[in-house]
């Protein structure tokens, strides 16, 4: 798969719009653009068997999020609070800007 450019960054806030975890809102944890998925903080919750190692004493059980395709959230405005599609505009300086498409306001 090729290297597509996302409209979604880290620390950005997003509500999921498919899968089992549909209404859900979260933080960006991660992004891993190859594989258009991203990974959203206290979504998407699997269950890990781990063994004991070197580093990390206890075995057992671990919680962990898992990746979700980028195509099931939708980014939230932090000025409106609304879902939103994401379009860009050019500063006066040359900068190119994330923009809501609802409220109009500029994102980065």
């Amino acid at each position: 798969m090729s290297l597509t450019k996302l409209k979604i960054k880290k620390g950005d806030r997003v509500k999921v719009i498919a899968g089992k975890e549909l209404g859900k809102e979260g933080r960006v944890f991660g992004v891993l653009p190859v594989k258009g998925r991203i990974i959203v903080e206290k979504l998407n919750l699997v269950k890990r068997h781990t063994k004991p190692t070197q580093k990390q004493q206890q075995g057992g059980i671990i919680e962990k999020e898992s990746p979700i395709h980028i195509s099931n959230v939708m980014l939230l405005c932090p000025k409106c609070n609304k879902t939103t599609r994401v379009g860009y505009k050019m500063l006066k300086d040359g900068n190119k800007m994330r923009q809501c498409k609802k409220c109009g306001e500029v994102m980065d």
